[in-house]
């Protein structure tokens, strides 16, 4: 993937050098010479495309990069040659939007000041780890009118490093005015502003329908209605939503009034959320030929697609029907009934520079999902690299040199108050003197509280990077309730899903509820569980079963379990279960489970203040024969599991999980929770390390949540009323990090919460519903 994309970089720069040196040459030179052999293979040649109206009049003409994936556009629709692996976005917004993710919210510092040019700049400055290292790092963003530069630096304990310095790295080394640090915490509002113009996180997208035969704008903008096949497209895009009243991304059209619509069609792909400007579901006038209320929403799309009807031999599509100076990139679609294949067509406007996926030759796509995948990519792509095309950056750079110099008037008149300091080479993250630490303490404190604040409000309001965004279509208020099932007779006491069902133990027995239909009873009241997991993806049932002395850990395939529920089996009691009691386990109180299984379902036992680590074992079939492959799994998953290891801690646990360590080595960790500490025990030598200690005199701890992003992984831990954050940084040889870092976090909960798990939070069971909440209000 890396080579792919630094083989389409290379050619993408190239090309950018030589339209700006060859741009005088002619139409055959221009072509050589701009893109390639390489570049015309994979990405088109740029062509004169000239439209005419019926009598033959040439009405509009303009040149685009034409990317058919095939130089024959009537070669045989076989399926064409492609690697999934190319299909990925470029530019991903974790390599953009570096205020939002690595600082907003967290202790850094920002710098104003004015270059030789008098024009002024904003630096920010905070202290990080280094992706997937554990190694710390600084990270500096600089603000100009020209663009925002990034860079990271690296840390060393015994040499502080100054502003002037950092500026020296990023070519800035004379300055009108030396830079001051800026105190108030509301800078942050504004420099996420200043972050926003680099592009947008969601996209809007046209979707036109252009029947057989026409060759007109006006013509295509006035078809009523769809064919059946784009309908099936839409639904191939995405879901159908209604307008008035949604919250999610709207893209321009009206959520209060129907003025743009009733309906129109939306998803998220891989956390950025786009909304479609539908033709047949915008607005319709019959007095108005030119369908105007269309044209204004998908004429000022940069992006649209074009699905088109009929055969091949009919009039091709050409960019030139289409009457907009705002819109850089048309994706023709065609739908094959007979063969039930797409193929995609892509027009780009030659000042565009070249963005990937490259499109397979010929372009001809029989997997509807893979051709969906691949087409907003392209999409997402195009849009991203229009966007640095002169006309954008142009009018980018004026807007964000607009914001810069106004935000410079702003704090200018306070430069002599407490908003700014003359502290214009200091050392960046200084330790204040002891009499002022208190003070800056409080004063860091607000500051992070307000970044935090605004963070969650971008992502509520959907404007977060893609790895915050929500990922469901029914998007709510993350503390909005969400009712399973109503009117539920019986308490509950743990309960984990089951496909669109949720399986939930009850003093009357475990019960699998669906919605309002009759609860189907599983196990009987004989088998008291108290901690349940439903392993769909490793078809395994788990649970722990406590009754003092006895309690036990049983395992069940659960193909098994829904073979006895479709066929209305006898309810299966503790003397059933007999073949499924996980031996060593009697007397545990507590189990944690690895839970995104990135290689073997790893299981620890907590019986008093021992703890057993049991893992699943992989079936190897290779040497078996055929028929052996055949013979039915044994109906008790047990002799799957086998016994690893014994570690003894100095008190029995209340609250514990495990976490996943970077690599195959010998990295995985135990959190465990008891007294008033959360201490971390590597599984593989038993030794313990301080994590956290409670500074209160009573303690309810309610869980240790192991969290994972870009591959490092971070505990959640929450206790009474608060919940802090904290990233595990293992190192070789079993030793642990412990110490403060720049990306750990707290916040606080209205209420103290019962229990919290990694999606939901299931803040109260009352005893006649089910309540299913995302309780999440930061005090």
């Amino acid at each position: 993937m890396v080579v792919d994309f630094c083989r389409r970089f290379v050619a993408r720069s190239l090309c950018i050098i030589l339209m700006k040196h060859f741009c005088s040459s002619s139409v055959s030179e221009d072509l050589g010479c701009r893109r390639g052999d390489f570049s015309r293979k994979h990405y088109g040649s740029v062509e004169l495309l000239i439209s005419s109206d019926a009598d033959g009049a040439i009405q509009r003409a303009g040149r685009f990069r034409v990317e058919n994936g095939s130089s024959d556009e009537n070669a045989t629709a076989l399926p064409g040659t492609w690697r999934r692996t190319d299909v990925h976005l470029e530019n991903p917004e974790y390599h953009t939007r570096w205020y939002f993710k690595y600082f907003l919210g967290q202790v850094h510092q920002n710098y104003i000041g004015n270059d030789a040019e008098k024009s002024p700049f904003f630096l920010s400055v905070t202290l990080s780890d280094q992706n997937n290292q554990r190694v710390p790092q600084y990270r500096a963003i600089l603000w100009r009118k020209t663009g925002t530069q990034k860079i990271c630096l690296p840390y060393s304990p015994t040499k502080t490093l100054s502003v002037k310095s950092i500026l020296s790295a990023m070519n800035l080394d004379k300055f009108e005015k030396g830079p001051r640090e800026i105190f108030h915490p509301e800078i942050q509002k504004d420099l996420l502003v200043l972050e926003e113009q680099e592009g947008s996180v969601n996209f809007k997208f046209g979707v036109l329908f252009a029947k057989d035969g026409q060759l007109t704008d006006d013509d295509m903008f006035s078809n009523e209605i769809g064919s059946d096949a784009f309908q099936k497209f839409l639904n191939l895009l995405g879901d159908t939503i209604t307008l008035k009243g949604w919250t999610g991304y709207r893209g321009g059209l009206d959520t209060k009034n129907d003025t743009t619509g009733i309906h129109s069609v939306y998803t998220i792909y891989q956390g950025h959320e786009i909304m479609f400007h539908v033709s047949t579901m915008l607005p319709y006038s019959k007095e108005n030929k030119q369908q105007v209320e269309r044209k204004r929403h998908i004429g000022n799309d940069i992006v649209t697609i074009v699905f088109q009807e009929g055969e091949e031999p009919s009039p091709a599509f050409k960019p030139s029907m289409i009457r907009s100076h705002f819109t850089h990139i048309f994706a023709l679609v065609r739908y094959d009934q007979q063969k039930d294949n797409y193929r995609l067509k892509i027009f780009s406007e030659e000042s565009v520079p070249l963005f990937g996926p490259p499109l397979p030759s010929p372009p001809v796509f029989t997997d509807h999902q893979e051709f969906r995948d691949f087409l907003l990519v392209k999409l997402i792509n195009g849009e991203k690299a229009t966007l640095e095309t002169p006309t954008f950056a142009q009018k980018r750079r004026r807007t964000l040199d607009m914001l810069i110099r106004s935000l410079y008037q702003d704090l200018m008149p306070d430069l002599h108050k407490n908003m700014l300091n003359r502290r214009s080479f200091s050392d960046v993250l200084p330790e204040s003197p002891k009499s002022a630490r208190k003070k800056e303490e409080a004063r860091q404190a607000e500051f992070v509280r307000i970044g935090q604040a605004l963070k969650l409000k971008s992502i509520v309001r959907g404007d977060a990077p893609s790895s915050l965004v929500a990922a469901g279509i029914c998007k709510k208020e993350p503390w909005e309730p969400q009712c399973f099932c109503s009117n539920f007779p019986h308490e509950a006491v743990c309960a984990d899903p089951w496909g669109q069902a949720l399986l939930v133990s009850t003093d009357a027995g475990v019960l699998l509820v669906d919605d309002d239909l009759p609860s189907v009873p599983v196990f009987d009241k004989t088998l008291p569980v108290k901690q349940m997991h439903v392993l769909e993806a490793l078809d395994l049932l788990i649970f722990r079963a406590d009754k003092g002395k006895d309690a036990r850990l049983f395992v069940f395939r659960l193909s098994a379990v829904q073979r006895g529920i479709e066929g209305k089996q006898a309810v299966k009691g503790k003397y059933d279960c007999r073949e499924n009691k996980l031996e060593k386990t009697k007397g545990c109180h507590l189990y944690a489970m690895n839970t995104h299984h990135s290689r073997e379902l790893r299981i620890v036992v907590a019986i008093r203040n021992k703890l057993l680590l049991v893992t699943r074992k992989h079936s190897k079939p290779s040497g078996v024969t055929g028929m052996s492959l055949l013979s039915p799994l044994p109906e008790s998953p047990v002799e799957e599991f086998q016994y690893i290891r014994e570690i003894c801690l100095s008190d029995s646990p209340s609250v514990m999980t495990l976490v996943d360590g970077p690599s195959e080595e010998s990295d995985n960790l135990i959190c465990v929770a008891y007294r008033h500490q959360f201490d971390v025990v590597n599984e593989s030598t038993g030794e313990a390390f301080r994590l956290h200690h409670v500074e209160a005199n009573r303690v309810n701890f309610v869980a240790a949540i192991d969290v994972y992003e870009d591959g490092e992984a971070g505990l959640l831990l929450c206790y009474n009323y608060s919940c802090i954050y904290k990233k595990v940084c293992p190192f070789n040889g079993g030793s642990f990090l412990v110490q403060p870092s720049a990306s750990d976090f707290q916040f606080c909960w209205n209420q103290a919460p019962c229990a919290i798990g990694k999606e939901t939070l299931y803040h109260h069971v009352l005893s006649r519903s089910i309540d299913i909440s995302e309780l999440f209000h930061p005090m």
